[in-house]
């Protein structure tokens, strides 16, 4: 419940994407969070305030002269002890009234008088052609100099029938957004790599070799360093798992093609994480055709050892410096004896090690650090509150460094 505890004022301006407010007010409740909606009069014509109070648990506000409020000032009381206010979705004539400080209704009121302390987002929702209008661009760009942060918008098809930009965020890629702005930019203007889950090593056209990697421990990583401010570009292998929020993906199967996209993408990096389950072995003798079973028993494979991706880049670092290269190991019996070998081994600064029967799949995990100092256990707890706390281990690691540009 990674709002749990947190006071949030939803505000619904009017446009169709309304309907998806419902949802990510769902969302915000059942991550914990507190929900205050506060609707505009256009709002009210494309969703009710009943469904939104039933889904809030809460009154809906859609007048500044609400007498339910005690002394009447509901654009000052519904936003003290606020934590947060989103705008979802934003309409372009909301916009512009945000940008030049207009407060004629109660939501552009609350808005203009909320404190100083409490951040303001938005998530802008409107046709294309609109969006890229030079008035709505000035409006945003003075929003982004205010300090107000935009969600969005995606590009898509759009309710008037054109496609482009201009639609709103999906609920759950608005409630990692938000979720995201509450966690520390520990990684604020730094560029990390990271591989997840398995690769997948061809017998024939149908068959192969891989594991039992879920992909989970390196996709909540990679979303733990977007949220801590990271500009992430995440090497995946076949995995069912979708991309995080704003993390660039590329999909590769096997650890060649994982190798390859990795060594092309190191460069300028100034953190790399390697959480993939990489294969050691692929089958040379691979056939183009699916293999038939024969009497004369099962065919016989012929395996090369895989290049090192670790090793690789960790050799790069040895060049200029960057990246910090962390690595994961995933034992099934003595872990704290062979974690530190490896990561001697390996020559890295980090290493991050598992029981990989105990996490592949599974939705939490404990992970022992190993550095030069010894190691660091990191107690049970689901992937993505570990991938955090590692998160922070690394930054504390390299702020001391020259910053790359």
């Amino acid at each position: 419940m990674d709002l749990k505890g947190k006071k949030i004022v939803l505000g619904l301006s009017g446009g169709v994407a309304c309907y998806k407010a419902a949802d990510l007010c769902r969302q915000l409740i059942k991550e914990g969070a507190v929900v205050q909606v506060v609707m505009t009069e256009a709002a009210t014509h494309f969703i009710g305030t009943v469904t939104m109070q039933a889904l809030s648990g809460n009154p809906v506000h859609t007048d500044q002269w609400d007498a339910r409020i005690a002394n009447n000032m509901a654009h000052i009381d519904l936003t003290r002890g606020a934590d947060a206010i989103l705008i979802a979705p934003c309409s372009a004539d909301f916009i512009g009234k945000l940008a030049h400080g207009a407060s004629d209704d109660l939501l552009s009121t609350l808005c203009l008088a909320r404190p100083r302390d409490v951040p303001l987002h938005i998530a802008p929702a409107m046709n294309v052609e609109m969006w890229d209008n030079p008035a709505t661009r000035r409006n945003v760009a003075q929003l982004r100099a205010d300090g107000l942060c935009i969600f969005g918008p995606a590009a898509g098809d759009q309710a008037c029938g054109e496609t482009g930009f201009g639609r709103m965020l999906e609920p759950d890629e608005l409630l990692e957004e938000l979720v995201a702005s509450f966690q520390p930019k520990v990684l604020a203007g730094r560029r990390v790599l990271i591989t997840a889950g398995p690769t997948f090593e061809a017998i024939d056209p149908v068959r192969g070799i891989t594991n039992l990697s879920s992909g989970k421990m390196g996709y909540a990583v990679a979303r733990a360093a977007r949220e801590a401010g990271a500009d992430v570009v995440l090497v995946s292998g076949p995995t069912t798992l979708p991309t995080p929020h704003g993390v660039r993906r590329e999909n590769v199967q096997s650890a060649q093609q994982m190798h390859d996209a990795v060594m092309a993408a190191v460069g300028g990096q100034h953190v790399f994480i390697g959480v993939a389950a990489v294969a050691d072995w692929r089958v040379t003798n691979a056939s183009e055709q699916k293999m038939k079973k024969h009497d004369g028993g099962a065919p016989q494979l012929e395996f090369a050892q895989n290049a090192d991706i670790l090793a690789s880049v960790a050799a790069t670092t040895s060049i200029s410096g960057w990246p910090y290269c962390v690595g994961f190991a995933a034992e099934s019996e003595n872990l704290l004896e062979f974690g530190a070998i490896k990561r001697e081994k390996k020559g890295i600064p980090l290493l991050v090690g598992n029981i990989g029967p105990q996490t592949f799949g599974q939705d939490d995990n404990t992970v022992i650090l190993f550095d030069e100092s010894g190691h660091t256990v990191l107690p049970r707890a689901d992937k993505l509150t570990l991938a955090r706390q590692l998160i922070s281990e690394i930054a504390k690691r390299i702020d001391q460094r020259s910053f790359l540009t």
